[in-house]
């Protein structure tokens, strides 16, 4: 594990739009010691989006904005007088850098099989936002977690670069590439036979600006952030991170959490917990493509 002051993307929404704005916890994977080259180039018509097959009709995604800008979603608003209704997702970031494949080699775990495991036995829907190397490094479980339909797979980028700068120290991916960053991660769960697989977006270290909505335009997905921090990179103590989301969830909230053993160990611990005492207020665990339809 890379030293703690040379820490990737921190986690917490940065505002739509502007410079990209620092956040209050670290994300769960480390900067890279070099920085790996970028992907290629895409030409405005490249789509960044799944190869047909892999994307579900009904995942539904919002409108650009002004000039075409990438749209952001945050939370579920409150559809009716009386509030919002008691449902919250849970996302994980599956992070994983372009250039870990030697720590990976020996022995660092980036995938949790544990929480999916957990997930599973406690019937919560999810979200799964997985980078491209992800994927290539554990094909088995992107092709499972894909064909189960608990979980949707989303895009987290293939190499795990900062699309805006600066980004805790995150390499930054160039303008051009950003696009082309996108579809080969879509391209990795696609090798990976991932059929789960929806249009949207979750920028490294939540950093965007203008500029990097601008650029993902053309892709045609919706950038999904958060408004629930759950604290559990890096995080030693489970009823803390637990604790935190407990705090903070409201009604149509989305949380983020990763599923990265070595960078966020006790996050499956947390959840045995979080998911009863949300329950027992009266919460039901939604995809993001069900807060969105909502």
């Amino acid at each position: 594990m890379a030293v703690l002051g040379l820490l990737g993307a921190a986690l917490v929404g940065c505002g739509e739009g502007g410079a990209p704005q620092a956040a209050s916890t670290p994300d769960a994977v480390s900067t890279p010691a070099a920085v790996g080259t970028s992907s290629p180039r895409a030409s405005a018509s490249t789509a960044a989006r799944p190869k047909p097959g892999a994307e579900p009709a009904a995942a539904p995604t919002m409108a650009p904005g002004p000039n075409g800008l990438t749209p952001v979603y945050t939370r579920r608003a409150a559809s009716s007088p009386k509030g919002a209704e008691k449902v919250v997702a849970l996302t994980f970031d599956a992070d994983m850098t372009a250039d870990q494949g030697p720590r990976a080699a020996r022995g660092e775990r980036f995938d949790n099989p544990e929480l999916i495991a957990t997930l599973r036995r406690l019937k919560v829907d999810a979200t799964v936002f997985m980078t491209g190397r992800w994927a290539e490094e554990y094909p088995d479980q992107a092709k499972s977690i894909g064909g189960d339909p608990r979980f949707e797979i989303a895009n987290h980028s293939y190499s795990h670069y900062a699309f805006a700068s600066p980004c805790y120290g995150l390499p930054t991916v160039a303008g051009p590439d950003m696009a082309a960053d996108v579809q080969r991660a879509f391209d990795a769960f696609r090798d990976a036979g991932a059929l789960n697989v929806v249009p949207y977006f979750r920028f490294p270290g939540g950093c965007y600006d203008d500029a990097a909505l601008r650029a993902l335009g053309p892709a045609g997905v919706t950038a999904v952030q958060w408004d629930v921090v759950s604290g559990d990179a890096f995080a030693k103590d489970a009823d803390a991170v637990a604790e935190q989301v407990l705090d903070g969830v409201k009604p149509g909230s989305l949380v983020v959490m990763h599923c990265t053993r070595s960078a966020a160990p006790v996050t499956e611990r947390a959840i045995r917990r979080i998911v009863p005492e949300l329950r027992a207020r009266g919460y039901r665990f939604v995809k993001v493509s069900d807060l969105m339809r909502g």
